[in-house]
């Protein structure tokens, strides 16, 4: 899968499942503060990345993205 790929189906589950709008889905983006994607959202983020990319994602790296950037980062990678 392309990072491209990976970033538009980030985008489209942001936008569906936490009402983000599309023009605040910038890389830079702060997932926390620009965002405001809170400690339990990233649980259902989890679930959703699991069953999206079947991936098995480590709550402990989850920790160290910060950015929307470098969590299409953190899903292209794990995928490659």
């Amino acid at each position: 899968m392309t990072k491209e790929e990976v970033i538009e189906k980030v985008n489209d589950f942001l936008i569906e499942e936490f009402e983000i709008e599309e023009d605040q889905l910038v890389g830079d983006a702060l997932l926390k503060d620009d965002l405001e994607i809170e400690s339990l959202d990233f649980v259902d983020i989890v679930v959703i990345i699991e069953k999206e990319f079947g991936l098995k994602i480590k709550g402990s790296e989850m920790k160290e993205v910060i950015t929307l950037d470098q969590f299409y980062n953190y899903i292209h990678n794990q995928l490659n």
